[in-house]
């Protein structure tokens, strides 16, 4: 399919999970098969203090395209400001976060709260759109609560006013990630625009994402906590749409050569001390399943280096 402009080879994409989804990770789902990634969720405030932590958020590499840059905030003016600040960062996309469900970003005016304003929604989309040459998605959910259930609604304001893409996320705000993803709410949007529609919640196999596509009609899939730990989720799916085929689950080996690869990643980009703090929640889920996994699990969370890290993945491979 296409955004805008762009071309995007594939079926299924990575979710911009803060906290997580950063550079290291996003190239490595790219190179497993996620045909299109996000970044995590970057304060469209924080850009316009020129905050060194939320300016290191926009980095992006040329072995993660296409990807978008996600902001978040709830004025138009500000919003315009950081979506120009960050092509210049030279993403493919400008996604704007309106399905955060963090109380701490609702309280800000940001995320799913947007939801509640409609006309707050169209005037935020406008203003980035005429801000940016590049196309521009928006991220929404089913809406606030069961009460007030208007993602068609939105899906529609944002379309008028210049979205090229809608990822839709069939919880509401309400729900955070419990229950399970109305894949109805999917279709009806999918079903009401005519741009592209991203559908998300709960694609944590292959057959999860076959089932969302043949059900909503939606144009491309998002896989979130369930790449956590496992990249391997992307070609797994790919494969399975393309030729009905079910991959091997990767052994134990190949989940240690990936993960020794993934953390040696992130503590190039962001030092080792900090990087391996921030690798702990990404070792946790990659060894999720292994024998022994909540010693496993004690053991990441005291990991302090790389050479910490190398002793650990020693001992779990002299231990198969």
């Amino acid at each position: 399919m296409k955004i805008g402009n762009v071309n995007i080879n594939g079926k299924v994409a990575l979710a911009p999970m803060a906290g997580v989804a950063d550079r290291a990770f996003r190239e490595l789902c790219v190179r497993f098969g996620a045909a299109y990634v996000v970044s995590e969720m970057v304060s469209s405030k924080g850009i316009s203090y020129a905050s060194e932590k939320t300016i290191s958020l926009l980095t992006l590499s040329e072995c993660e395209k296409p990807c978008a840059i996600q902001i978040f905030g709830n004025d138009p003016p500000v919003m315009a400001q950081a979506a120009r600040f960050a092509v210049s960062q030279n993403p493919d996309i400008i996604d704007i976060n309106m399905g955060c469900p963090a109380p701490k970003v609702n309280k800000s005016g940001g995320g799913a709260v947007l939801m509640r304003e409609p006309k707050l929604c169209g005037e935020i989309v406008r203003a980035i759109k005429d801000a940016v040459d590049i196309p521009v998605t928006v991220k929404i959910r089913k809406g606030w609560d069961d009460n007030n259930i208007n993602a068609v609604l939105i899906a529609k304001i944002c379309e008028d006013n210049g979205a090229d893409a809608i990822t839709i996320h069939g919880r509401t705000r309400e729900q955070m990630y419990r229950g399970t993803a109305d894949l109805n709410i999917i279709k009806e949007v999918k079903n009401s625009i005519s741009i592209p529609v991203i559908g998300n919640g709960d694609i944590k196999s292959p057959e999860d994402a076959k089932n969302m596509i043949c059900k909503t009609g939606c144009d491309m899939v998002m896989v979130g906590r369930a790449a956590l730990g496992n990249p391997f989720i992307f070609n797994e799916i790919n494969e399975y749409l393309s030729y009905k085929k079910k991959l091997s689950a990767p052994t134990i080996e190949e989940k240690v050569d990936i993960m020794k690869q993934h953390v040696n990643s992130i503590c190039k980009n962001k030092g080792e001390r900090f990087g391996i703090t921030q690798a702990r929640r990404h070792i946790i889920m990659y060894v999720k399943g292994l024998s022994n996994a909540a010693k496993l699990r004690d053991e990441a969370c005291k990991l302090e280096s790389l050479e910490d890290f190398s002793k650990f993945c020693d001992n779990i491979l002299n231990s198969i």
